[in-house]
């Protein structure tokens, strides 16, 4: 990224302002984000958890969501992410399923820990194995399910992501 570092500065601040104006606006938590490319902001999320009842409204998804429509993908390699905190895993795996090239972040994820987020518990539940997390998984195989990543594989006009 040949970015310098005002202007790394200036969208971690414009990341880190969006979280305490929504916040204190009463829209969700103290999460905001920037999505760059090519020095460009291309979408900007701030958590939505609570105003739109949806757990997955994080700042990242929703700067991820409105950066793939800006752009009309769903790869977003060029780009970059600024976020007012580490990003849970969810958000994590979001980021590199939309293929970003970087995370700039503010605070850490022990820091949301301290303010009582459970992204630290959910890191430490994702490392275990399956039969010790804390959420019961269980395999069900199913042969339709195996039909249908068989012909997945074999499809000749699919698009990979």
């Amino acid at each position: 990224m040949c970015e310098n570092k005002d202007n790394h500065a200036k969208h971690m601040a414009e990341a880190s302002r969006i979280s305490r104006e929504k916040m204190h606006a009463g829209l969700g938590g103290p999460f905001g984000a920037v999505i760059v490319k090519n020095g460009v902001v291309i979408g900007v999320g701030f958590n939505k958890v609570t105003t739109e009842n949806d757990p997955t409204a994080h700042a990242e998804v929703v700067a991820i969501r409105e950066a793939c429509k800006h752009l009309d993908t769903f790869k977003l390699d060029g780009a970059v992410i600024y976020t007012s905190c580490e990003p849970c895993p969810m958000c994590l795996a979001s980021i590199y399923w939309a293929r970003l090239d970087r995370i700039y972040y503010a605070n850490s994820r022990y820091d949301a820990a301290r303010i009582g987020f459970d992204d630290e518990f959910l890191y430490g539940e994702i490392a275990k194995d399956i039969k010790d997390r804390t959420l019961e998984m269980v395999h069900l195989p199913d042969d339709v399910a195996a039909i249908a990543f068989d012909e997945w594989q074999e499809k000749e006009d699919k698009i990979a992501y």
